[in-house]
């Protein structure tokens, strides 16, 4: 009957409907505009009621500009300035219009007494109302730069108004003296009681789409009497504009008129103001008139983007004297730059509602302030309340959604907070609401759903927080979700939240304070058609009781009454009521001592167990658990309700007398259930208590309003069921888990049997995750009601609980005594057995675990840490028996490394792709530039022409002295070089080269780090000197380039430019120079020099002929553009790639030895060739500092006559070029002689250094490092070619290093945990970090990057024997003091550490890293050098 009621109800609405807009063709016209609601009764509308906005008005003529002196008798112009002296009166509108100011001095009135007469101003200077000065007219509209009320100034439309806008009703009709509408509805204070009171009111508002900027008058107020207008005129309207600033000193005033005891008020007009600024107090007024019922507030819009100091704003409605407890309506106040609209009634009590229309949704309002005993109403069906920011509603205020009459409507409510103080919410339909934060204090949400099933459910969501306080109500009398994700407090006495079907879902905690209440149902007393029907009659479990659905949405055909799902915490102080209660998807409750979780008396009044009764009413109890107790009566029992459902997961209600016809008849008790089969409480606490009792006779007559009251009554509801899904429980001393039956009636009634209480242990851990999973105190009571008279007990109901698994006995599953067993489920004592001592092993001993033990063989321990499960092995012991022995692990982990080395090997190849990889193709000297030299194919990229430039501006290159470390940072040396005397100032010369020393210089903490990482592993200290080597470049070459201004340089244009000077370095970043260049405004004859003047020139080499720094010399541009003067780039680059390849071999520690290989180099390969273009170079040694550190590099100079020293007179250098080509190749055999002849002229040139030949190197001093023994083992070799098979092996040496390492670290940590610590930590992971730097080498892209990360790879490599030498010395201990400890079981041929084995795994490591080092300086050669001719022997194979 009722979906067909609705269904009949919904086609008498649309008929309705269809039928006014064949009665009134003007509501057909044009939807979009306003209409009057009194030509048709509001109730045929459906309660819809949406007064349209006005449509836009014509812009009304404006009537000729009066002149200054003329028009108004002031002095001066508007174009200039026109002062107003004199009070003025007009007669009809006035428009001003100027370029000039307008000023109205102090004291003097303009005015136009004339209802809706306009004063226009429109001035493009600065408009101003002197003190005392008043304009009073029905329209004032100023626009002007800036605008100035001074103190006691007033702008007055009171009363003034025009005709308001067509097709509204703002004025009331009638006699009954109503006020006027226009922002709020105008009051009335007619009273019928067959109506409600939100059913009368006056004017109706209007103007509504244009709030943001208002422009209508308000309307006049109703009169008492048909003859005599006595209503208040509407208030008129005041447009203040200005372009800059206004100061508001004054009064603006646009109130509705009084209409004294026979007339309503007039409704408050319309004020808009805006401008940049605003300063001031005054006041802004458009309340509505005062009379025999109020008018309604006005309009007010500010839109001024800075404002200084409060005005008064007010728009609140007019006071009636009628009934004074119902005040005109509050206007609106909209503040226009952060979008906020404020409805305030100035606490004036009203009856009167402020109707809030569509609200915009594009942009979106940030605030809606309704406070102040303002009542406001959103008519509108099916409507939308959206805000950016917070809805705030205090005092005393009421906001409606939908009429009460038609409950049928769907409201939406989105704001980023909603704030409630001593103020109520009312929806007449359903809510749909959307925030972030609710918070209530003294306030209430009540929830009218009516009967339609469309808008019986409202859902409130509150994304994070939800706050009830001071006694606030949320109350729905159908279905209400309330969802979150931050907390739900109800904090004290009085909060509520209640509903027939009741759902709290997604929150992260909920806490129900003291005396704060949770219900679903209400109480009896509601209506039929929200009220939850409950399943008394079925016979099954309701399947959503064990397995609820997993989305946690509102659905009422569901057997919950209270739902609380998908919550983290829910903490309980006060009261949680319910028929069937039910939390689902809940981690932990805790239920403190002032806290209840109850059904009790709320389960059902018949039921399967339902009571038996006499003719007269009187009856046994229900059943449930336990059989219902027989009743009595004169002689005779009545049998009592039968025991029904399932102990071990018991799911239903309590049955209750069964005679529901008869005051007090009792109920049975309802169903707790916390937790389902799918998701259990982690934790359930309990120091209050959880009930499910039935209902004893007597408790409840005071609900049974209506009914039958009899003397003799029925027996007592059986109890309910608590259902617990839960893994760890704790009952507190004074705790109570209870579903007792109900006690029966005096007369013979028998007792309600108990109910049940079921533990359904979730998950109860065994094994070394077992916890005792409950703490048990207080009380556990399913007994039976007592029966009174002659009436018999109910029987008691039953406490079951899961069956202990595994392992554990007894009622709260414990475990098994030491040395017994369980592998059945149950709970007797019995089930326990020994266990057999022969599945014992050698070395062991039983132990006790958590869980208790479920198989054979029980658990045992070894008897020392050294040995491991499950038979007493150690780790190198358990990993090689796992394999069959030590012979077959050898094999099986030699075949493994081999297969894993190609599968690294193929995934290199893919990885590192061919066009990556280096080819080896001999470089063709016909070629512009030699790719023979890996290193230098970026100076393909370099035009000639570029390069060439450069080289020719450049003075003077000048080398850093110092091998950039901490302890001797690169620094320059004081007075300029000769050769840039005549371009720098000698004095800031050396002012720069103090700023560039002391930004060189490292702090101190940059060295510590490089000490203490050194002492701990020596990759990373060089790592860390690179990269600060490398920012320091940086600083300097940002100095050099942007902060340094160059003041040193004579040359005024690179001093402008910063371009005079540059600072770089060669890649290893151990050699820094600074080039000086022509700025181009030099007149200085001879500069730049040409390469023979430059002679002898020196060419530092880059390194230190380290292992990870190489001697090499990089030939930048300027280099290449200089020497390509007299010799062709191409022989230049193969020059510089076979030096390379041979200053590569010298290795730092046998200088003596391995720089004879690159003097011999020079005489056969490179001074022949050289000589043939006037060029002979040398090898020498450059700038020594103090601490005995010289760079080395060669010295180039000329043969030819002029540019060799006096010394050198009649030399064979001498010869000239055409006969140079002739020379024998043995022309500076006599090297002892040259260099004698060659180191004067050095000396002339300021050289510092000297010529290095065969025999002068045994003078050459070296300076031994501690870390000199591993020069023997890591040093730059010559390529051997076959790269792809050096990789191979590599990988597999690289998989059997890792292999014996983790062998090693097991044996050790056999040993003891000391060892494995030594051995790991003597230098910090050591023995691990080889392994990642290989993979890393192996697989890197470039040669340049895969010979940089090799280098690093083999400094790891060897790095890691220190640490290879520890486990030898910890496991030469260990077998010195441990080696008459053999144990008898093992043979003797094992890798036990008990046997003399000991010194296999850190030998074989150590030679397995010493091949590595060997073959990774073979696979960096490879890198390096894949042109192989660049070491032939033979000069012309060489140059070929």
């Amino acid at each position: 009957m009722v979906p067909f009621a609705s269904f009949l109800h919904h086609l008498f609405t649309i008929l309705s409907f269809f039928t006014l807009f064949t009665i009134n063709p003007t509501l057909s016209t044009d939807l979009g505009n306003e209409f009057s609601i009194l030509s048709f009764n509001s109730d045929d509308l459906y309660g819809d009621y949406s007064p349209p906005s006005p449509p836009p008005s014509l812009p009304e003529p404006l009537p000729p500009s009066l002149s200054c002196s003329e028009g108004l008798n002031a002095t001066g112009s508007f174009d200039t300035v026109c002062e107003l002296n004199s009070s003025l009166t007009l007669d009809n509108d006035v428009y001003i219009h100027g370029n000039g100011s307008f000023y109205i001095l102090p004291g003097v009135s303009l005015s136009c007494p004339h209802l809706g007469c306009s004063i226009v101003v429109n001035i493009s200077g600065d408009f101003s109302l002197g003190s005392n000065s008043v304009i009073i007219a029905g329209l004032v509209n100023v626009n002007a730069s800036n605008a100035s009320l001074f103190t006691g100034s007033m702008i007055n439309v009171t009363a003034m108004a025009g005709e308001p806008p067509p097709m509204t009703s703002g004025s009331p009709r009638g006699v009954q003296g109503a006020g006027g509408g226009h922002g709020g509805r105008g009051a009335s204070c007619v009273t019928d009681n067959s109506k409600l009171p939100d059913d009368f009111w006056g004017g109706d508002p209007y103007a509504w789409s244009s709030l943001e900027e208002p422009k209508s008058f308000g309307s006049k107020g109703g009169s008492t009497s048909k003859e005599v207008k006595y209503g208040g005129e509407g208030g008129g309207r005041i447009w203040l504009e200005a372009r800059n600033s206004i100061v508001l000193e004054g009064i603006v005033v646009a109130d509705g008129g009084d209409g004294g005891m026979k007339g309503g008020g007039g409704s408050g007009g319309s004020i808009y103001i805006k401008g940049l600024r605003m300063t001031g107090s005054g006041r802004i007024s458009a309340i509505g008139g005062n009379g025999f019922a109020g008018g309604g507030g006005g309009r007010v819009s500010i839109n001024v983007f800075s404002r200084r100091g409060e005005p008064g704003i007010f728009s609140h409605g007019g006071r009636s004297l009628g009934c004074p407890e119902n005040a005109g309506a509050a206007g609106t106040y909209y503040d226009a730059v952060p979008r906020r609209l404020i409805v305030s009634n100035h606490n004036l009590s009203t009856q009167t509602d402020t109707l809030l229309l569509e609200f915009p949704k594009l942009p979106l309002w940030t605030n809606v302030d309704i406070k102040d005993h303002a009542k406001a109403l959103v008519p509108l069906y099916w409507s939308r309340v959206q805000v950016r920011g917070q809805i705030r509603l205090s005092c005393a205020t009421v906001l409606s959604f939908g009429l009460q009459q038609f409950a049928s409507s769907e409201f939406e409510l989105m704001a980023e907070e909603l704030l409630m103080s001593d103020s109520i919410i009312k929806i007449f339909g359903a809510l749909r609401m959307s925030v972030k934060m609710h918070l209530m204090w003294n306030s209430k949400v009540l929830i009218e759903g009516g009967v339609d099933t469309l808008v019986q459910t409202s859902l409130l969501e509150a994304t994070n927080l939800v706050v009830l306080r001071e006694s606030s109500v949320i109350h729905s009398n159908a279905n209400l979700g309330v969802h979150g994700q931050g907390f739900l407090n109800l904090s004290g006495r009085g909060d509520v939240i209640e509903a027939q079907h009741l759902v709290l879902s997604l929150f992260f905690s909920i806490n129900v304070g003291p005396g704060s209440f949770l219900r679903g149902p209400l109480d009896h007393g509601s209506s039929y058609f929200t009220r939850p029907q409950l399943n008394c009659e079925l016979p099954n479990c309701p399947v959503e009781l064990l397995h609820p659905p997993e989305d946690c949405n509102m659905n009422s055909t569901l057997t919950f009454t209270l739902q609380i799902c998908r919550v983290e915490d829910v903490i309980v102080r006060g009261i949680i009521t319910g028929s069937v209660i039910h939390f689902h998807w809940v981690r932990e409750v805790v239920v403190h001592s002032s806290g209840v979780i109850t059904a009790s008396g709320l389960g059902c009044t018949g039921g399967l167990g339902r009571g038996r009764f006499f003719l007269n009413g009187l009856g046994s109890g229900g059943g449930h658990g336990g059989k219902g107790g027989d009743g009595f009566y004169e002689g005779s029992f009545i049998e009592g309700g039968a025991s029904y459902g399932n102990a071990d997961l018991p799911c239903e209600l309590g049955s209750g007398s069964g005679n529901d016809s008869l005051a007090g008849a009792t109920a049975g008790g309802g169903i707790i259930v916390l937790g389902s089969l799918d998701r259990s409480l982690s934790s359930l606490s309990v120091a209050g208590s959880l009930r499910a009792d039935g209902e004893t006779f007597g408790e409840n007559f005071g609900e049974n309003v209506g009914k039958t009251i009899s003397n003799i009554g029925p027996g007592g509801g059986s109890g309910g069921t608590i259902l617990l899904f839960v893994q760890t429980l704790a009952l507190g001393d004074s705790s109570t888990i209870s579903t007792v039956g109900g006690h029966g009636s005096p007369s013979g009634g028998g007792g309600g049997g108990g109910g049940r209480i079921h533990f359904h242990w979730s998950d109860i851990p065994v094994g070394d995750a077992y916890l005792p999973i409950a703490s048990v105190g207080g009380n556990i009571n399913t007994g039976g009601g007592f029966g009174r008279g002659n009436g018999r007990a109910g029987q008691n109901g039953t406490i079951t609980g899961r069956a202990c698994p595994r392992g554990l006995y007894g009622i709260f599953c414990e475990e098994c005594p030491l040395g017994t067993f369980k592998n059945v489920s149950g709970s007797a004592r019995s089930l326990c057995r020994a266990c057999p001592s022969f599945q014992l092993p050698h070395r062991a001993i039983y132990v006790t675990v958590r869980g208790g033990v479920t198989e054979t063989p029980c658990p045992y321990k070894c008897i020392s840490d050294r040995y491991h499960m499950p038979n007493c092995y150690t780790a190198v012991e358990e990993l090689v028996y796992t394999f069959g022995g030590p012979w077959l692990f050898s094999l099986v982990l030699l075949g493994l490394l081999v297969f894993l080395a190609l599968v690294l090997s193929v995934a290199r190849m893919k990885y590192v792709t061919a066009d990556e990889l280096p080819a080896a193709v001999p470089a063709r000297r016909g070629s512009r530039l030699d790719n023979s030299f890996p290193f230098l194919e970026s100076l393909n990229e370099v035009l000639e022409t570029n390069r060439n430039e450069e080289s020719q501006s450049l003075v003077h290159r000048m080398y850093f002295m110092g091998p950039n470390t901490f302890s001797e940072p690169w620094h320059l040396p004081h007075s300029p070089p000769e050769q840039i005397t005549e371009i720098v100032y000698e004095d800031a010369f050396n002012r720069f080269v103090d700023e560039i020393n002391g930004l060189a210089a490292y702090q101190w903490w940059e060295g510590s780090v490089y000490s203490i990482l050194s002492i701990l592993a020596y990759p990373l200290a060089w790592s860390w000197l690179q990269s600060r080597r490398k920012h320091k470049l940086q600083q300097l070459r940002e100095f050099v380039r942007s902060e340094y201004d160059h003041s040193c340089l004579r040359s005024c244009r690179s001093r402008a430019l910063y371009e005079g000077i540059k600072v770089a370095a060669t890649m290893d970043l151990m050699l820094a120079y600074v080039d000086f260049f022509l700025g181009g405004d030099e007149k200085i004859a001879g500069l730049p020099p040409r390469l023979h003047q430059r002679f002898p020139m020196s060419i530092i080499f880059g390194g230190d002929g380290s292992y990870m720094t190489p001697f090499s010399l990089q030939s930048d541009n300027i280099l290449t553009g200089l020497m390509s003067q007299s010799v062709p780039p191409t022989i230049w680059y193969r020059l510089v790639a076979g030096l390379n390849a041979q200053l590569r071999l010298v290795r730092h520690g046998h200088l003596k030895l391995t720089f004879s290989h690159v003097i011999s180099w020079l005489d056969t390969h490179a001074k022949p060739t050289l000589g043939e273009f006037g060029i002979h170079v040398d090898l020498a040694w450059f700038q020594p500092t103090a601490s005995g550190y010289c760079h080395f590099g060669i010295v180039v100079y000329t043969t030819e006559v002029e540019s060799l020293p006096p010394e050198l007179d009649g030399q064979d250098a001498f010869f000239q070029p055409e006969h140079q080509s002739r020379m024998p190749r043995n022309h500076w055999e006599n090297q002892i002689e040259h260099t004698r002849l060659v180191d004067p002229w050095m000396s002339q040139k300021k050289f510092s250094g000297g010529i290095l030949h065969t025999k002068g190197l045994r003078t050459l001093k070296e300076k031994k490092a501690i870390c000199y023994p591993f020069a023997f083992i890591l040093y730059n070799t010559k390529p051997i070619a076959h790269q792809d098979l050096v990789g191979l092996v590599i990988s597999v040496l690289l998989l059997g290093d890792l292999s014996l390492v983790l062998l090693t670290l097991l044996q050790h940590y056999s040993i003891s945990l000391l060892s494995l610590f030594l051995v790991l930590f003597i230098l910090p992971l050591g023995l691990l970090f080889p392994f990642p730097a290989g993979i890393s080498a192996l697989f890197s892209h470039g040669p340049r990057r895969a010979a940089g990360l090799s280098r690093l790879y083999a400094l790891w490599n060897i790095t890691s024997l220190i640490n290879v030498v520890v486990a030898f010395m910890c496991g030469l201990i260990h077998y010195m003091t441990h080696s008459n400890r053999r144990h008898s079981n093992f043979p003797s041929w094992s890798f036990s550490m008990d046997e003399s084995e000991w010194w296999v795994l850190p030998c074989g490591l150590a030679l397995c890293k010493l091949v590595q080092s060997w073959l990774i300086d073979c696979h960096v050669a490879n890198q390096e050098i894949q042109d192989h001719s660049l070491y032939s022997n033979d000069p012309e194979l060489f140059w070929q």
